[in-house]
């Protein structure tokens, strides 16, 4: 990242032009979205900053930047408006100009993820809510993905990767593949799970491989009593789950529907296993958990996937620099149109 690997062409030739040109401007730079918001990924941003500004001295060595610059920001997780500085940078150019695209690469793809999670979140109304969208995209986001989702109040996350910031632990339920390797035995797949699985893991169980949610959560909650702490619903949407069969007609049947987990959650507490919480996946999006949440759907946790990385706004970050300093004052400087936004929310980071 020092040398320009991961920054655009222009910003690393911009760089070279100053440094054998022997100019080094004094600047200062202001980084800035345009949507409502939840802020992410400015730690990694400061890391960036703190770690890769710079540039090489005599025989090789390298001349740390960090000192030399007066950086201030607002923390991730705080509620961001549009057009709204979230960052500064004062200080010589040529240690930083490199930086640019990183540093906005983190803070767009971030501060997208936290923004979809806190709706989600939100959407949940307190409910737990479960962060598996890793199979949907690239490994290396996994990381910091989690920690957006983190800050934001999604506390589950389906990968050690996830949880690799905040010192937890990935999680999950008993997987169809395993079930299917048990010979489509439900029941005997979460005893295995549960039997070779760390002890104090939370054990959910997949219960629509043989599409009858309710006899499988039974069959299974028998079977495993308190050891069982939930299950999870993962009807397909072109699927009818067998308990819905004799019931349809007023309401699309597809799919994990409300009346599905009112069905497993009837079921369970009249054989006494009240204590089995419903997780639901499948497809979950804001609109569709708020539809749940309004009509009371006796739902614990929702676990999501590919919605973290949808939602409906654009979270592109763009960095100006709106001042120049000449003889030891500030003088305005910037493009049309992009004035300084003074920010009195911003913090001196040390």
């Amino acid at each position: 990242m020092r040398e320009g690997y991961y920054s655009d062409t222009y910003f690393n030739r911009a760089r070279q032009i100053l440094l054998r040109d022997e100019y080094h401007p004094i600047v200062r730079m202001q980084i800035f979205q345009r949507n409502d918001a939840v802020l992410g990924g400015i730690d990694e941003a400061l890391a960036i900053l703190r770690l890769c500004s710079g540039r090489h001295a005599g025989g090789g060595a390298w001349e740390d930047g960090w000192p030399h610059l007066r950086v201030k920001a607002l923390h991730d997780g705080d509620r961001i408006g549009p057009y709204e500085p979230v960052l500064t940078v004062e200080g010589d150019y040529s240690l930083f100009a490199h930086l640019e695209t990183p540093y906005l690469g983190v803070l767009s793809r971030r501060t997208r993820i936290a923004t979809n999670a806190r709706e989600i979140v939100d959407a949940a109304g307190g409910k737990q809510v479960l962060f598996f969208p890793a199979r949907f995209d690239h490994h290396l986001v996994q990381t910091g993905d989690g920690y957006a989702a983190y800050i934001s109040g999604a506390l589950g996350v389906s990968t050690d990767a996830n949880a690799e910031w905040w010192g937890a632990r990935g999680m999950g339920t008993v997987p169809h593949a395993l079930i299917a390797a048990y010979g489509g035995d439900t029941v005997l797949a979460t005893q295995k799970f549960a039997e070779f699985a760390n002890g104090d893991l939370n054990v959910i169980a997949l219960v629509d491989f043989d599409n009858d949610c309710v006899g499988t959560s039974l069959a299974v909650a028998r079977a495993m009593g308190d050891r069982l702490w939930g299950v999870r619903l993962d009807t397909s949407g072109t699927l009818v789950d067998k308990s819905i069969w004799n019931m349809m007609g007023t309401f699309k049947p597809t799919g994990v529907i409300p009346q599905l987990v009112f069905n497993v959650r009837k079921a369970l507490d009249a054989e006494g296993f009240g204590h089995v919480k419903i997780v639901v996946s499948g497809g979950f999006n804001p609109q569709r958990i708020r539809e749940f949440e309004r009509d009371g759907v006796p739902v614990d946790a929702y676990a999501v996937g590919s919605a973290f990385f949808e939602g409906s706004g654009k979270f592109d970050f763009t960095a100006d620099i709106v001042a120049i300093q000449k003889d030891g004052e500030w003088r305005e400087c910037h493009k049309v149109g992009r004035p300084e936004r003074l920010n009195p929310r911003l913090e001196i980071v040390e």
